[in-house]
């Protein structure tokens, strides 16, 4: 097809002007996109990465494959001249910082600290050893290979990186793939990886700095390498604060279609052309900048997900489907080329391998997992064509440098999944790493772990307070930013906020970061003031309006109005008794009510996160019809069904979890709202909380038993309604 379309336009006399072609430019993005996506598609199919049939698009288009069958052909679809190139080009080189600021979202910096001791000894030998063969390999080249002879210090600089770091990507996927991202050796090689490619960025801004210099300037790379360790010390700090700023902005205050997509891009320009400032590559503020939104605390699934699909849907296709043209494996057909190959790969390999493998032992890991570190760490993939581009394009690589470290790339990235499956079949689920895994299994799978921006809607009286510190208790648990919108008159102070603030201080997890609270006051009624900051996008709407009950029963016209219109989760909190007079500090004493549906799941997943951020004891009474006979249960869940009993047993779990020991009641009745008030005045308990479904079609209406219970109690109560 891609011979008749180029004979065809020839025949046209289309792109024979000798200009750049928008037509030929077109007709090779269609090219790179088809017969990359294609052969994606036929790479996972065998359990490869996708990257490398965009990859081998290339190297079939080019003039490896393509060039051989039909020259005019190929010459007509990828022109060599300079300006027709250029075009292609600029697509790509704007692939690389977008696939750079993905990797750099990808990073998760929370792993690299729980693991950070096998990470750091992984990644320094990991490095220290392939980059020493890289680098001697270069030293030792014939002058005839060296694009510029004189520099060769920088070529062999970029050699040993070239074959130091790995593809956190690849690596990543592969893992994720085999479903041994959360174990022990999964996390180390994640980690390590994430580590190589921090390290690897940091050192090819240096020899980009270097090779601008053309000379070993001791005062020019200084100022490389302090300017780098500047910019990395003042954005992991500062810049961590500024950059949730400016996603909440563009969320908050643009109305446009994509308006943060638009403020990140910005942002990863910035960062790019600051870091080219200094005197270092534009790659390594596009990453800084991946790693900065990674970590907002807000939106980080939603911007994953849109700047994805246009990644890997046009700039990731191109962009590697133009490393494979610029690859020409004919010149492997000389001989002395093609040993020269396999000796790099060869080196590559063996010295990847032996380096984590002995950082894997001084890490305090066993063989066995050392061994399927060694094998995971050896991907080069997408980070290893990157590098290879850019030293290809500041005239640190030659073309047949070049296409040796493609050639490499490829090789070690398809042997790397079935010899990591290999040996990480070889290692047992032991009885600690289990229960970790269980455990955060259950917490993916749960309510309170997907929040990620809470919105309080409250007045600044005992109930409005009370909402306020059950939002900081939920808050505390994850680090999660909350919006409170104060209603009513304004008054001096931001009298909620500081409530939210002290409880999720109290409960603040010790990997979670210090919770965000921004206070709003509103005139206007509930409804308008819910709707007007909802639209902004928030997980789950606390209400804590006084009165909660209309006189003739149900939810208070402003409560009921705030409740339509928010269309996600949301809490109605009423302060009944102690909380009224104190509701910052009355002591709580939890009763959890569950009934084996999913809405009830989750208001006890909420009742176990207040109950470990309060310190308070916590009763789950579970309404069964299954049951027998009114009981108490220390655990065993004999007597009911096969449903509820797993129900009982995974709440349960959460609050074993959570490192909570919990009371655990069953009971059969026909009248369940009287059991629940019973059972809160018996137990002593001053919160009720529940979780219930919102009927359909109407957002304020939770049925009788909510109703019956809320109007009746005498003890806090607190709905939680999705």
């Amino acid at each position: 097809m891609a011979i008749l379309a180029a004979g065809a336009a020839q025949a046209a006399g289309i792109g024979s002007g000798g200009g750049p072609s928008e037509v030929v430019l077109v007709v090779q993005i269609v090219l790179l996109l088809t017969v990359g996506r294609l052969l994606g598609e036929a790479m996972l199919r065998v359990g490869q990465p996708a990257v490398m049939g965009q990859l081998l698009a290339g190297i079939l288009l080019g003039p490896s494959f393509l060039g051989a069958l039909s020259p005019d052909a190929q010459h007509w679809l990828f022109p060599p001249g300079r300006d027709q190139k250029a075009l292609l080009d600029g697509i790509a080189q704007l692939g690389i910082l977008l696939l750079l600021l993905m990797t750099g979202m990808e990073t998760d910096l929370a792993l690299v600290r729980k693991v950070r001791r096998a990470a750091l000894s992984v990644s320094v030998t990991g490095v220290a050893v392939p980059f020493g063969c890289g680098f001697l390999l270069g030293w030792f080249l014939p002058e005839a290979m060296l694009p510029h002879p004189e520099l060769r210090l920088v070529t062999a600089l970029f050699l040993g990186t070239a074959l130091a770091i790995s593809s956190v990507k690849i690596v990543a996927m592969v893992v994720r793939e085999m479903d041994f991202l959360r174990r022990n050796v999964g996390q180390v090689i994640v980690a390590s990886a994430i580590i190589d490619d921090t390290i690897g960025w940091v050192i090819i801004a240096v020899i980009f700095s270097l090779a601008q210099a053309g000379t070993i300037d001791p005062w020019e790379v200084g100022r490389s390498l302090a300017g780098t360790l500047v910019f990395l010390g003042l954005s992991l700090t500062v810049g961590r604060r500024l950059v949730f700023l400016l996603i909440r902005w563009a969320n908050d205050s643009l109305q446009s279609e994509a308006a943060v997509i638009t403020a990140i891009l910005v942002l990863m320009g910035v960062l790019a052309l600051i870091t080219q400032a200094i005197g270092v590559h534009t790659v390594l503020g596009a990453f800084v900048a991946g790693l900065l939104v990674g970590q907002s605390p807000i939106l980080t699934k939603r911007i994953d997900e849109q700047l994805r699909g246009v990644v890997t849907a046009l700039f990731a296709p191109i962009f590697f489907g133009l490393a494979g043209l610029s690859a020409d494996l004919t010149i492997l057909r000389d001989p002395r080329l093609l040993l020269l190959t396999l000796g790099l790969i060869a080196i590559a390999s063996l010295g990847k391998f032996a380096g984590a493998f002995a950082g894997g032992l001084l890490g305090g890991l066993r063989r066995s997992e050392s061994l399927a570190l060694a094998c995971g760490m050896n991907a080069r993939g997408s980070t290893e064509v990157i590098v290879a581009s850019i030293g290809l394009g500041m005239g640190a690589l030659s073309q047949d440098l070049f296409t040796m470290i493609v050639a490499m790339a490829l090789i070690t990235t398809l042997a790397m999944p079935p010899t990591l499956r290999w040996a990480l079949h070889r290692l047992p689920l032991k009885g600690e790493e289990k229960e970790r895994l269980e455990r955060e299994a259950a917490e993916e799978r749960g309510f309170v772990a997907n929040l990620e921006r809470l919105l309080v809607a409250a007045d600044d009286g005992a109930k409005g307070r009370f909402a306020a510190r059950i939002a900081g208790l939920v808050a505390g648990s994850r680090g999660m930013p909350v919006t409170v919108v104060r209603l009513g008159p304004g008054t001096e102070g931001a009298v909620l906020s500081g409530t939210v603030s002290e409880a999720a201080e109290g409960a603040r997890d010790e990997e979670a970061g210090a919770v965000e609270v921004t206070e709003l006051v509103r005139d206007a009624p509930a409804a308008e003031a819910v709707a007007e900051e909802a639209a902004k996008g928030y997980d789950l709407l606390i209400v804590g309006i006084d009165p909660t009950v209309a006189p003739e029963g149900g939810l208070a016209d402003a409560v009921a109005g705030a409740a339509e219109r928010f269309d996600g989760p949301l809490a109605i909190a009423a302060a009944r008794g102690a909380h009224r007079e104190d509701p910052e500090r009355a002591a709580l004493s939890i009763l959890a009510v569950i009934d084996g549906t999913r809405a009830a799941r989750r208001g006890a997943e909420v009742a176990v996160t207040l109950a470990r951020g309060a310190g308070a004891p916590l009763t789950v009474l579970f309404l069964s019809q299954a049951a027998g006979p009114r009981r108490r249960l220390t655990g065993l869940t004999t007597g009911l069904g096969q449903g509820d009993s797993a129900a009982l047993r995974d709440v349960l779990d959460l609050a074993e979890q959570a490192g909570l020991r919990v009371r655990t009641e069953v009971r059969a009745t026909r009248a369940p709202e009287r059991e629940i008030l019973r059972r809160a005045r018996a137990g002593n308990h001053d919160l009720i909380v529940m979780g219930l479904t919102r009927r359909a079609g109407d957002g304020a209406a939770f049925g009788p038993l909510a109703e019956t219970v809320l109007e009746a109690s005498d003890r806090s109560v607190l709905f939680l309604a999705s």
